[in-house]
C-alpha cells in the first residue's frame, strides 16, 4: 500500500524538467549502484553510500528522479543479494517514500535549484538538514518493519544507528557541499565526491570490522570519524575554490611547509599537521566575491580589509572539525608578522605557532614565484632575496634560513602548470591508509 501511494505521488509530481540533465541522473545512478557494491549490514542496519546520490537527485533534479533512483538501487541490491519477497517489498516501500519526502521538502523550502544562485549557501544548508532528516526517517521505517516482521530488537538497531551517526553526518556535509559547488563546477563536483565516498565507505567498513572483533570500537570510530572529517574538509577545499590557481597555490605551500618542518627536525605527526594546515590555509577565501578573488589590479583599501578576514574565517571553519584545533590555530596565524603588527591578532615572535611561521614563509615565496591575481612572477633568486630582506620583520629568520637552503639544494619543486603535481600532493587515499594502518595493526 505504502509503495503504491509513494510511487503514485512521485509520478503525479513529476515534470519533464526534473529529468534534465540526463547525464547528471546517469552519473548519480552509477555512483549509487557502485556504492551498493560496498554496502554492508551491522546488526540489521544496512549501510551504503547510495543515500548521497539519492538526496542529490532530490535536491538537484526533483522528487520523481530521486524515487526512481532509489527504486533502481533497491532492485540492483536485490539482484546482487537475493532476499525474500516480503523483505523486498519493505525495501521498495522505504525506497519510494523517503526520497519523495526529501525532494518535496527541499523544493518546498528552497524552490528549484538554479546554478550560480546567490542563495547557494542557504540551499546547501537545506540539503544537509534534509539529508539528516530523511536518513532518520529511513532508519525509523526500516527498524519498525524489521521489528514487527522479523522480531529484530529495536535497541540493537538503534545502537548501530548511533554508531554510524558521525559517518552519516560527514556524508551529509559532503552531500551539501556538492550541492553548493555544483553550480560552479557542474558534474566534476559529483565525480570527485564519488572518490571521497568510496574511501569513506572503506573507513566505515573498517570500523565495523573492529566492532565485530570487540576491540575498542567507540574510541577508534571517533578517530576514524575525525580523520574522515579532515579528509572531507580538504577535498571540499578543492570543490569550493572557484579557480585552480588558488587550490594549486595551497598544495604548493603544503609541500614546501612539510619539507621545511622535516628539515627543522619536527616529527612525522607535526609534519602532517603543518602539511594539512598548508592545504587549508586559504580556505577562508570562500568569503571573497569574484571581483576581489579574480582582480587583475591592485586592491582597494576596502577590498584589502575583506581579504584580511580570510585567516579568521578559515580557522573558524576548520576548528569545527573534531581534533583539528591545532590546524585551525596554524591557519588563524599564518599572516602574523614576526615583529608584530600582522593580522588578525598582531602577536609576534615565538608566540606565533611554528607551523604558522613556516607556512608564512612558504606562502610568501610561492606568491612571488607563481602568477597570482595582480602580481607578475619573479625569479627564484629575487624571491629568496626578498625573503632575506624581510627576515626578522615580517618572517621568522630561522625559518627563512632553512627554507632558502631547501630551495637552493633542490629538495622540493612544485609545478603550477602540472596537474599531476597537484593531485599527488592531495593523495587522499594514501594519507587515509597511512593514518589508519598503525591503529589497525596495534589492535
Amino acid at each position: 500500500m505504502l509503495l503504491a501511494v509513494a510511487t503514485t505521488a512521485a509520478i503525479s509530481t513529476s515534470r519533464a524538467a526534473d529529468w534534465q540533465p540526463a547525464a547528471l541522473l546517469g552519473l548519480l545512478f552509477v555512483l549509487a549502484a557502485g556504492s551498493e557494491l560496498l554496502a554492508f549490514e551491522i546488526k540489521g542496519l544496512r549501510l551504503s553510500g547510495s543515500f548521497l546520490s539519492i538526496v542529490l537527485a532530490a535536491a538537484l533534479l526533483g522528487p520523481a528522479p530521486a524515487v526512481a533512483l532509489a527504486l533502481g538501487c533497491t532492485l540492483v541490491d536485490a539482484l546482487a543479494s537475493p532476499r525474500s519477497f516480503d523483505r523486498l517489498l519493505i525495501n521498495l516501500a522505504t525506497a519510494a517514500t523517503f526520497p519523495l519526502v526529501c525532494g518535496l521538502g527541499i523544493h518546498a523550502v528552497s524552490g528549484d535549484f538554479v546554478a550560480g544562485d546567490e542563495d547557494a549557501l542557504w540551499f546547501a544548508a537545506v540539503v544537509l538538514i534534509a539529508f539528516l532528516a530523511t536518513n532518520t526517517l529511513n532508519f525509523l521505517m526500516v527498524a519498525t518493519a524489521s521489528h514487527f516482521a522479523y522480531g529484530t530488537p529495536v535497541g540493537l538497531m538503534l545502537r548501530s544507528f548511533v554508531t554510524a551517526l558521525p559517518s552519516e553526518f560527514a556524508t551529509g556535509l559532503l552531500t551539501a557541499s556538492v550541492a553548493f559547488t555544483y553550480g560552479y563546477l557542474g558534474m566534476a563536483s559529483v565525480g570527485l565526491a564519488a572518490v571521497v565516498l568510496f574511501v569513506f565507505l572503506y573507513i566505515l567498513r573498517t570500523s565495523v570490522q573492529a566492532d565485530d572483533r570487540g576491540e575498542q570500537l567507540a574510541k577508534r570510530t571517533r578517530e576514524l570519524a575525525s580523520l574522515q572529517m579532515g579528509l572531507l574538509s580538504t577535498v571540499l577545499q578543492t570543490l569550493s575554490m572557484r579557480d585552480a590557481m588558488t587550490a594549486r597555490h595551497s598544495a604548493a605551500v603544503a609541500r614546501y611547509a612539510r619539507e621545511v618542518a622535516a628539515m627543522m627536525g619536527l616529527d612525522e605527526r607535526d609534519q602532517d599537521l603543518i602539511h594539512t594546515a598548508g592545504l587549508l590555509h586559504d580556505i577562508g577565501k570562500f568569503i571573497l566575491p569574484d571581483s576581489v578573488l579574480f582582480a587583475n589590479r591592485k586592491l582597494t583599501q576596502d577590498e584589502w580589509e575583506l581579504v584580511k578576514l580570510h585567516p579568521e574565517q578559515g580557522a573558524r571553519l576548520v576548528e569545527r572539525i573534531e581534533g583539528y584545533g591545532p590546524v585551525a590555530e596554524i591557519v588563524l596565524h599564518h599572516h602574523e608578522r614576526f615583529e608584530g603588527g600582522g593580522y588578525p591578532t598582531g602577536i609576534a615572535g615565538e608566540r606565533i605557532p611554528l607551523g604558522s611561521r613556516i607556512i608564512s614563509v612558504a606562502d610568501t615565496y610561492d606568491v612571488m614565484t607563481s602568477r597570482d591575481s595582480y602580481r607578475r612572477p619573479v625569479s627564484r633568486e629575487a624571491a629568496l632575496a626578498e625573503l632575506r630582506r624581510v627576515a626578522g620583520t615580517q618572517l621568522d629568520p630561522a625559518v627563512v634560513e632553512v627554507f632558502e637552503r631547501m630551495i637552493l639544494e633542490g629538495r622540493v619543486a612544485f609545478s603550477h602548470t602540472d596537474g599531476a603535481d597537484f593531485e599527488s600532493e592531495l593523495a587522499f587515499e594514501k594519507r587515509v591508509a597511512d593514518y589508519a594502518r598503525p591503529r589497525l595493526v596495534a589492535a
